[in-house]
């Protein structure tokens, strides 16, 4: 089964992540998650070029690091699909460590406005607690 491209990506440009290192993050954190499970199908490197207006090149690379890394595998007239990994993979620790970054960049930006960590965290905990 494909999965639906709107679904999956969400690129920022004028992010200071480079676009194929936002594909490699959000595939990671999606099979991590659960959300994309082993065997499903990816789409293609045109498609995703097309829909997120980006060179195939860029793709190609995230998807390549993907496969070297081994959470994605390359079927012969198929296209790239989600790895079979073991569930022991994805524990708790791998998973907060895809979060790491973000909550990095979130803390820079609550020193640079001075807010005290107690704040910061009771904010967080809240968002957390919201409904998706």
């Amino acid at each position: 089964m494909t999965i639906p491209l709107t679904h999956l990506f969400s690129i920022v440009p004028g992010s200071s992540d480079p676009i194929y290192r936002q594909l490699v993050d959000q595939v990671r954190r999606l099979v991590a998650g659960g959300q994309l499970a082993p065997g499903e199908t990816l789409p293609s490197v045109r498609e995703v070029a097309q829909q997120l207006t980006v060179n195939p090149m860029t793709v190609s690379k995230a998807y390549g690091l993907l496969e070297t890394e081994g959470v994605l595998v390359r079927r012969r007239g198929i296209g790239m699909a989600v790895a079979g990994q073991p569930s022991d993979k994805h524990d708790a620790h791998e998973r907060a460590g895809l979060l790491r970054p973000t909550l990095e960049r979130a803390a820079r930006e609550a020193r640079e406005l001075e807010l005290d960590p107690d704040t910061v965290l009771a904010l967080f905990t809240h968002i957390l607690k919201e409904q998706p």
